[in-house]
């Protein structure tokens, strides 16, 4: 059976812990925890006709304060950055996590995701810095962790990826 490292990072708040426990264990709770250092979790999926088990590192956020360690960042297969899409600073944590990473260690695939689509009458994130982004190369996926829409599929879709 195959076994990835993929990292979920972001800002604080944006509801990286929620989409794992989406995922993983497909509960959602609102009281907020916040992510101390890193927790681990595993969920074995199927891509094609192979097994995979996605190591699913949920990393602590960041902010003005405390940056994201790129150590945390190695033997990474793949990564999620994670946007709220109702606080559009939050995107440019992303940006700046993104270009650290690619600095540090270099091309690897990744998604972003703009979570929190269930407040789309609270979206802030400006669509011609999306636009920008997409035309730099990035892919960004809507999600809810508190619904669970495309949860699922951002997650299986960054696993298709890493299974090439």
């Amino acid at each position: 059976m195959l076994q990835k490292k993929i990292c979920l990072l972001g800002a604080f708040g944006v509801g990286k812990t929620s989409l794992v426990r989406r995922y993983v264990d497909t509960i959602f709770s609102d009281t907020y925890l916040t992510t101390v250092g890193v927790k681990i979790d595993k969920k074995v999926m199927t891509v094609g006709a192979e097994e995979m088990a996605l190591i699913l590192w949920d990393i602590a956020g960041e902010d003005a304060v405390a940056a994201v360690r790129v150590s945390y960042l190695r033997g990474a297969a793949g990564y999620l950055l994670v946007i709220d899409g109702t606080r559009p600073e939050t995107l440019e944590t992303a940006a700046s996590i993104q270009s650290r990473i690619t600095a540090e260690i270099g091309a690897v695939p990744f998604l972003a995701l703009l979570n929190k689509a269930d407040l789309v009458e609270d979206w802030a994130i400006p669509p011609e810095r999306v636009e920008q982004l997409e035309s730099a190369g990035w892919t960004f996926r809507r999600t809810s962790a508190k619904t669970g829409d495309s949860v699922e599929d951002a997650f299986q879709e960054l696993a298709a990826r890493l299974a090439k």
